[in-house]
């Protein structure tokens, strides 16, 4: 399996090499604790029960699998033999018992989802097919996988029916309101499950510098001769900590629409959790197993998500989670901070002992 050299339609041959296993491994592995908070936050906003079993049993699965198996090539060992290679293998590395079916749609944008509500479906472009050499797609394959294994097929299926649905009822307020709600709750639980699904893919690709190549191409295109890994980094932390707390609002209007988090910002996750000792520790062979899922309580999950936030937030260079962190911590002076966090008012004069707030400060206080 994750040994055997293959060749591939068109591709380069990339010599085959060992890679490590994970038996019996469980999702909670690599789940990122945001995907994991984001999620039950998710379960427990107003409605959701209720749409979410009025969907599952509404939503047209046999029909979602007769369209990919009409218009879309189903992959095999007769059709794109080297992706289907590459699913066999990833579901070997992760010990994911059934494979699941995957195809190959033509549609130029580079793109991979995982669908489904009974079983899970994995879908992708003949755009990301044509984008990425052999051992960035494994990275992609091995993302789907990890959504598969983590269960998250059927909230994105549900997400993609409710994006739509929203779209047809954008003339009622009300039930536009009321979808959007829970498509905005939808959407920020999927942009956490991404980063849990790029670590997946790496726990299968193995290769760290193939994952974050897959993201370049992902920002940029075919011209991976013209892009460098460090650059591209520094995007991602220019992105996080540039800018006064106006940026920080709209980093989050411009996020909010979006199903998947920035390319920057992912490479920069990944990367940090590829130099995690969590990482190191699944690599040599430790690691939670499925058979103790059921022995996990909903209180650990959370304990793990908000000991991670408030290292997140301690840690981060964003102005506005600085601003968090000192107001947690009993920092004074709160209108000082935010007025000057939000550029100043330079025509209005300052209070007694208050400096000026075109006064350069510190950059600790943003």
């Amino acid at each position: 399996m994750s040994d055997d050299g293959h060749q591939n339609n068109g591709h380069e041959h990339v010599p085959s090499r060992q890679r490590r296993r994970f038996p019996g491994i469980s999702s909670r592995a690599y789940e990122h604790p945001a995907d994991r908070s984001a999620l039950v936050a998710l379960r427990k906003l107003s409605g959701f029960d209720t749409v979410f079993k009025a969907l599952s049993g509404l939503l047209p699965e046999r029909s979602l699998r007769l369209l990919f198996l009409s218009d879309s090539v189903r992959v095999s060992d007769q059709q794109f033999a080297y992706l289907n290679d590459m699913l066999r293998d990833a579901c070997y590395i992760l010990d994911l018992e059934k494979v699941p079916p995957m195809y190959v749609t033509q549609d130029p944008q580079p793109n991979a989802m995982c669908i489904g509500l009974d079983e899970p479906i994995i879908v992708v472009t003949t755009g990301l097919v044509d984008l990425l050499d052999e051992e960035e797609m494994r990275a992609v394959v091995g993302h789907e996988v990890g959504h598969a294994l983590s269960g998250h097929s059927v909230y994105r299926t549900i997400l993609l029916f409710l994006t739509s649905l929203a779209l047809r009822v954008a003339w009622i307020p009300l039930g536009n309101l009321a979808i959007m709600a829970i498509v905005t709750a939808l959407r920020e639980w999927f942009r956490k499950s991404e980063l849990s699904a790029d670590r997946a893919g790496l726990l299968v690709g193995q290769d760290l510098r193939a994952s974050m190549r897959g993201l370049m191409k992902l920002a940029g295109g075919h011209h991976l001769h013209e892009m460098n890994v460090d650059a591209f980094l520094k995007q991602a932390e220019e992105y996080e900590s540039g800018g006064d707390l106006r940026d920080s609002v709209l980093k989050i209007l411009n996020v909010l629409p979006r199903s998947h988090p920035f390319t920057t910002v992912r490479a920069a996750e990944l990367k940090k959790w590829a130099e995690s000792r969590d990482y190191q520790r699944i690599m040599d062979g430790h690691y939670p197993r499925r058979a103790e899922d059921k022995d996990t309580s909903v209180t650990d999950s959370f304990r793990e998500s908000a000991a991670s936030y408030a290292t997140n937030v301690k840690s981060s260079k964003d102005p506005l989670m600085k601003l968090v962190s000192d107001i947690a911590g009993g920092a004074g002076d709160l209108g000082g901070r935010v007025r000057r966090g939000f550029g100043g008012f330079s025509n209005s004069a300052p209070r007694d002992g208050e400096p000026p707030t075109d006064t350069p400060r510190d950059s600790e206080e943003g």
